[in-house]
Formats: structure tokens, C-alpha cells, sequence
């Protein structure tokens, strides 16, 4: 089966028009208090946009804290069909989430760091249905869009140990995509800063990116 793709950190119309055309399967919008250029409101653009993704097409929504209540209020309000949690939360947290929005899919995202990314994934896995391993450091205050790879070894450990399925995030592009995917084998492949020219989606580079992932898996 064709790797998956998620084009994240979509501003506007435009820019989501684009990743569509491209077959995305998952299209991500980047809501307050998480780290980046591409952070825009909740209930004004990103309620606005998510709204009109076509049935198929995963409107994700990449969310910070812990309380799930809030972020099942969150989801409800800007129509998101995927929540990307930055945050780990418990298992009680993961409950209460599920019961207060059991249709929206729970992507647990990893920063992988070092070694012990492996037991955060296998703690994870437990209740998200998909994780996703990306290179931010949030002891800094940075939680994506970092524009760097990670230590693929261990991102291939975790996709080896986990039984859901594992997004990877972190530095990719048109440029190392099928070199990703011979060392990490993942469900899906999520690119943010690497199909971006001055700051808005390149629909050259989000061409060239589908090209190569249609050629994976």
C-alpha cells in the first residue's frame, strides 16, 4: 500500500486547495500554543478551513495540553476529524478524551530525542490510534515544525514495536523522502517546512513530494 502523506501548517484557502490536489491524506493546522510561524486561530481559520476538507481527507488539528475536556472542546469547536496531541497525556486523560469525542482520531506525537523516545511511543500506543515522531525539544519550548531530521534508528525501533500505526515527521522533504522510507518504513510521511518557500506552500515542492511518495511503500 502507498505511503500516506499529511501536509501540515496550512495558513489559508490557498494553501489547503494545494495539499489537496496533491492527494493528502491528512492535512494539519497548527492552533494556539503550539511552536512555529504557521500558528493561526482556532475558532476563526482553523474552524473556517477544517470545515471544508472533503470527506476522506483527515482535517487535523495540532493541539498543546492536558486537560480533555478542553481539548474535546477544541476539536468540537474547529471541526477536526484528527487530534495531534503534542502533550502525552495519562491514561485516564486518553479515557476521557475518547468519551467525549469518540469519532476523532487520537495522534500521539513522540519528540524523539534519544533512546527513551522508544518506551514514550510503547506508553503512547496504549491508547492513541497512531503516533507520530517528530524532532522537537520541548525542554526548549519547541514542538515541531523544527525543519530537522532525528535519529531514524530509533524511529525504525519504534514502528518495529508499536502496534499502531507511526507517522514520521522532522526535516523531510522531496529530497530524502525515499531515504526516510528505506530506513523507517512508516505508515505515513508528515512534511511541514520542507515544501515551503518563504514562508507559503511551494505547489512545485508539494508536487515533487507526492511524486516521490506515490513511488513508496
Amino acid at each position: 500500500m502507498p505511503v500516506r502523506t499529511k501536509i501540515c501548517c496550512i495558513q489559508d484557502e490557498d494553501e489547503l486547495h494545494v495539499a489537496i490536489r496533491a492527494g493528502a491524506h491528512l492535512v494539519g493546522f497548527v492552533g494556539r500554543g503550539c511552536s512555529g510561524p504557521e500558528v493561526i486561530d482556532d475558532d476563526g481559520r482553523i474552524a473556517q478551513l477544517a470545515h471544508t476538507v472533503p470527506p476522506g481527507v483527515g482535517a487535523t488539528l495540532l493541539v498543546r495540553g492536558t486537560d480533555p475536556d478542553e481539548i474535546a472542546q477544541r476539536a468540537q469547536r474547529t471541526h477536526a476529524s484528527v487530534l495531534q496531541l503534542i502533550d502525552p497525556l495519562t491514561e485516564e486523560a486518553h479515557r476521557a478524551l475518547r468519551r467525549a469525542v469518540p469519532t476523532v482520531r487520537v495522534l500521539s506525537v513522540i519528540h524523539v530525542q534519544g533512546p527513551e523516545a522508544v518506551f514514550q511511543a510503547r506508553d503512547q500506543a496504549r491508547w492513541a490510534d497512531a503516533l507520530l515522531l517528530d524532532s522537537g525539544s520541548p525542554a526548549d519550548g519547541v514542538f515541531g515544525g523544527t525543519g530537522r531530521t532525528h535519529d531514524w534508528s530509533i524511529s525504525a525501533e519504534i514502528v518495529a514495536s508499536v502496534p499502531v500505526p507511526v507517522w514520521l515527521a522532522g526535516g523531510l522533504g522531496p529530497h530524502n523522502l525515499a531515504e526516510a522510507w528505506d530506513q523507517v518504513h512508516p505508515f505515513g510521511m508528515d512534511v511541514c517546512s520542507g515544501l515551503r518557500t518563504d514562508g507559503r506552500l511551494d505547489p512545485t515542492k508539494v508536487a515533487a513530494f507526492g511524486a516521490v511518495a506515490r513511488t513508496l511503500g
